[in-house]
């Protein structure tokens, strides 16, 4: 189909659910949905068109949308994802929030900086919403992926925020250093699960998803290492599936955690857990 339609024409013809048309067609023309409403009548020259129906079928056959347009919403940034990295998802917001609340918006003269680790930080989302709402925290972000490096530090860059990139095999490059606080979402699907063959997560980056033969073997990493790199009375918050909760606090207490907890997320899930070391 190259000839010049309107661009109501195309998102009827596009064979998609209305809002996926319409973001996909809004992302060629560099507008928004709302645009495309008040222009229904404006013609789609062929070039665009093409792109279009290529985009399209992309979609028809599954790709995620936010692979397609090169960027995913999260905390408010406007986060850029390739193939290389795993789709910022809404219940990984509730990581941001924990963290949040953990860092103080201002930071006496006397007090030093808290530092802050972001494991496995893929496309940086995490790191760099922590970092856009405590500008005095430090934090660090680390990956084992260079091409994920890649991604973030380009996210970085985009949205001016400072936050320090480190290729790591989660604590292996950290030499020395120690945190206030230490947040990951690592892999913790197991490579079995039905899951992994649905949706977005058939085209996400398996490194990013399963977490060894079980999906615990990630987790159990960050939790091991943890207390070796977290200041004393410092945190660490982790994402893990929806029914390892009572797993990663059973790990948290074998590793000496206290104030051991799990929160949920917005659909009552358990999606969070983590601890302190050396408080009672």
């Amino acid at each position: 189909m190259t000839e010049i339609l309107s661009v109501a024409a195309a998102l009827r013809g596009s064979g998609l659910p209305d809002i996926e048309a319409r973001i996909l067609l809004g992302h060629i023309f560099g507008t928004g949905r709302a645009w495309l409403s008040a222009h229904s009548g404006d013609a789609v020259a062929s070039d665009r068109a093409e792109t279009f129906w290529s985009l399209c079928a992309r979609r028809r056959a599954g790709e995620p949308i936010a692979y397609l347009v090169g960027q995913r919403e999260f905390y408010g940034l406007a986060i850029g994802v390739s193939p290389d990295v795993l789709i910022p998802r809404p219940e990984t917001e509730l990581l941001v929030d924990l963290a949040l609340e953990r860092l103080p918006q201002t930071v006496p003269a006397n007090a030093g900086l808290k530092r802050v680790l972001d494991l496995g930080t893929g496309s940086g989302c995490i790191a760099l919403a922590i970092a856009k709402a405590r500008p005095s925290a430090m934090v660090t972000a680390s990956d084992i992926s260079h091409a994920a490096l890649a991604v973030a530090r380009a996210n970085a860059a985009a949205q001016a925020i400072d936050v320090g990139l480190i290729e790591s095999d989660w604590y292996c490059a950290l030499g020395a250093q120690r945190f206030d606080l230490i947040v990951a979402n690592p892999p913790y699907i197991a490579p079995g699960d039905p899951h992994l063959r649905e949706g977005d997560l058939r085209f996400e980056p398996q490194i990013a998803l399963t977490g060894g033969a079980d999906g615990w073997a990630a987790i159990d990493v960050i939790v091991a290492g943890a207390t070796r790199y977290l200041e004393s009375g410092g945190e660490l918050l982790f994402e893990h599936g929806y029914d390892q909760a009572a797993g990663a606090r059973a790990r948290l207490q074998s590793a000496g955690f206290t104030r051991i907890q799990s929160w949920r997320d917005l659909a009552g899930i358990e999606r969070v857990s983590g601890g302190s070391r050396g408080l009672e």
